[in-house]
């Protein structure tokens, strides 16, 4: 049985029981999901334990072995023009559903109050990590490190990404008796980290069952009823971003046969589902990209990391529907200006969001803010907040899947085949796929 099959059986037996738990008042169910719940915590714990290791040895691989900065620049340019573009059209499309379909026109005022008192502890919390959210010119400068150590140790991907560039584009230049045995220690980490990788997916099964049934062991009827309109929009978002626009460019741009990409990255799409957080699925998205779709070492070990920190398509959509239903509840109208500052607001601040649970609450925040309605921030936060997990978990799978789009596209721009190494060749093709960019 495939891996992702025994991932989505864990999935959807951990949503059955958790709803029976909640919708019959199953208290003896409902404590033994709850038992079980650090299983998944520790998973993620594990799975994030080789983030650091892996995108530092895996990047730097990459780079290294690029041999021609042009080739770098090329490939970095593609990236970000792709993960701009996706993201833009993202927040425009959450904003046509939400006026579309209106989810914040269906709740009375009293429900409102009502739903959201009892999250105000949180959602202050959440105005406060907002309020201390760097400036444009404080992040920008943030991604130049210090000291890339502490960077790495304090788990800060992107100032950790910017050293690893310069520092593997530098070995680049070097004579090749100097730079190969560089690579090679780093392509022996990345080995090393890849056979611990295989190791922690045999809990994912197990860990998703965990992480899943208690949350739909938490959920309430009544919130579900009340802001069910609101989760199907953000859902069908989310559906039309991932089988429609990224099916599109995966038949387009990368010239693949959109249902076979989306099997071959099942895996990777429902532990984000399950986990919410892009930096925890990125070590099983590489893994994906070079054993099942084909994709270099090079292409792989560079967009991934830069999608895991940069990409934040799925959490742009989500901002902008939410933004409109906020909104809607308190018979706000935002003109042509405001939905513009919407997109402008929720694309650049979705840049280098950090790639956990719950962090596009905080992105929420300052889009609120942007268009004038810091005044109903607190209250509205609060009401999303009962509800976030849901969204979230839909908002990362789309998140990571674009990361695997834009490497599939960037890969055959650069005049890949995108053909998966034969069985028993997985080994050999790690090793070598790293020097493909470099001698094509």
């Amino acid at each position: 049985m495939q891996l992702y099959t025994k991932i989505l059986i864990g999935l959807v037996l951990g949503i059955i029981l958790g709803i029976a738990s909640n919708l019959f008042g199953l208290e003896w169910l409902r404590q033994g999901l709850f038992f079980v719940e650090p299983i998944g915590q520790a998973f993620i714990k594990l799975i994030t334990m080789v983030v650091i290791p892996l995108v530092a040895a895996s990047l730097f691989v990459g780079t290294a072995s690029l041999g021609d900065l042009r080739k770098l620049g090329r490939i970095g340019g593609k990236t970000l023009g792709f993960f701009l573009g996706t993201t833009a059209t993202a927040v425009i499309l959450g904003l046509i559903l939400s006026q579309t379909i209106t989810p914040g026109s269906g709740i009375s005022p009293d429900t409102r109050d009502s739903l959201s008192a009892g999250f105000e502890g949180a959602a202050e919390s959440r105005l406060e990590m907002a309020a201390e959210a760097p400036s444009v010119k404080e992040t920008l400068m943030g991604l130049i490190p210090s000291n890339p150590i502490g960077a790495a140790a304090n788990g800060e991907l992107l100032p950790l990404i910017f050293f690893v560039i310069i520092f593997g584009a530098a070995t680049s230049t070097l004579g090749e008796s100097r730079r190969t045995p560089v690579i090679d220690f780093f392509q022996g980490v990345n080995d090393a980290v890849m056979v611990i990788i295989r190791w922690i997916m045999l809990l994912a099964p197990y860990a998703v069952f965990a992480l899943v049934g208690p949350i739909a062991a938490r959920f309430g009827v009544d919130i579900m009823q009340a802001l069910l309109v609101y989760v199907l929009t953000i859902a069908l978002g989310m559906a039309i971003l991932a089988f429609g626009l990224y099916a599109t460019l995966v038949r387009v741009l990368a010239k693949l046969n959109p249902v076979d990409f989306f099997r071959k990255i099942a895996a990777p799409a429902l532990v984000a589902l399950s986990t919410s957080s892009s930096s925890a699925t990125l070590p099983v998205s590489m893994e994906t990209a070079e054993k099942r779709l084909g994709i270099s070492k090079g292409v792989t070990s560079f967009v991934l990391p830069l999608g895991a920190t940069i990409n934040m398509a799925g959490t742009a959509l989500y901002q902008a529907v939410s933004v409109m239903f906020i909104a809607q509840l308190y018979g706000i109208e935002l003109g042509m200006g405001q939905q513009l500052t919407i997109v402008l607001t929720a694309t650049l601040a979705s840049i280098g969001t950090a790639g956990v649970p719950a962090a596009g609450i905080i992105i929420l925040i300052l889009v609120l803010q942007s268009v004038g309605m810091g005044a109903q921030a607190g209250a509205g936060i609060a009401l999303l907040l009962g509800i976030d997990r849901i969204p979230d978990m839909l908002r990362t799978t789309c998140n990571v899947m674009g990361d695997l789009v834009a490497a599939s596209f960037v890969a055959r721009s650069e005049g890949e085949s995108l053909e998966p190494p034969p069985p028993g060749m997985e080994e050999e093709s790690g090793r070598g796929s790293a020097r493909v960019l470099a001698g094509k």
